[in-house]
């Protein structure tokens, strides 16, 4: 028997609405946010847009500028290295704690992943790119049992899909990912757990590396 989940609220969904908005670039860096505007689009009363762009301050991806009211902050390279640094020392971390928990179901789990992934590639679908490569580091967080780590991914990730979408303007750019993806479950799952969060390691360096240059024709992480 599946357990109920809670409704999201409004100011939820409107928040997770926008987020989406930014990521995908349908908000460009620097645009200014219509709460009029939004609150029409979405068919709501302007308290639920209002609240979710308070959060969205909260977690640095919109500005209040004064006279032009909010503005969706610009990608900054210092926060994007900042995450990076922190993932190198975090994710392989997550690997080596995964390899003392592994779920029966991990190949089959791992493997929907990786199809998902190398589909989106084929599709060319921005949006599934960005949601498919989450899901495969959300599934290493989780393998991992530490809450700390999934919590502490999980307000950082936004801000990487917003590097990851200004590379995967170009899709076929992302193809690699995928290889690398597949090598670390490979190793992880082999038994060989250094070897894991050594590709895990260089992995995240590599994508930072592309991420810092994106006309270079390689891709995200």
């Amino acid at each position: 028997m599946q357990s109920i989940k809670p409704k999201k609220s409004l100011v939820d969904e409107t928040y997770e609405i926008l987020v989406e908005a930014i990521c995908l670039r349908e908000f460009e860096p620097g645009e200014r946010l219509n709460q009029d505007e939004i609150a029409a689009r979405l068919n709501i009363s302007r308290q639920p847009v209002n609240s979710a762009i308070a959060i969205l301050k909260a977690d640095n991806l919109v500005e209040d500028t004064g006279r032009r009211g909010v503005i969706v902050a610009p990608i900054d390279p210092d926060m994007s290295s900042s995450i990076y640094e922190y993932r190198m020392v975090i994710e392989p971390m997550a690997v080596e704690l995964a390899a003392r928990h592994l779920p029966q179901t991990a190949r089959s789990e791992a493997d929907a992943i990786l199809k998902e992934g190398r589909e989106a590639v084929e599709r060319a679908d921005m949006r599934a790119l960005l949601q498919s490569d989450r899901c495969f580091h959300e599934m290493i967080y989780g393998w991992s049992r530490n809450l700390v780590i999934q919590k502490s991914m999980q307000v950082t990730w936004n801000h990487l899909r917003r590097d990851m979408a200004e590379v995967l303007r170009d899709p076929s750019r992302s193809a690699p990912i995928w290889d690398e993806h597949a090598e670390i479950v490979d190793a992880l799952l082999s038994g060989d757990t250094t070897g894991a969060a050594d590709l895990m390691r260089d992995h995240l360096r590599n994508a930072h590396e592309r991420n810092s240059r994106p006309g270079d024709g390689s891709s995200t992480g």
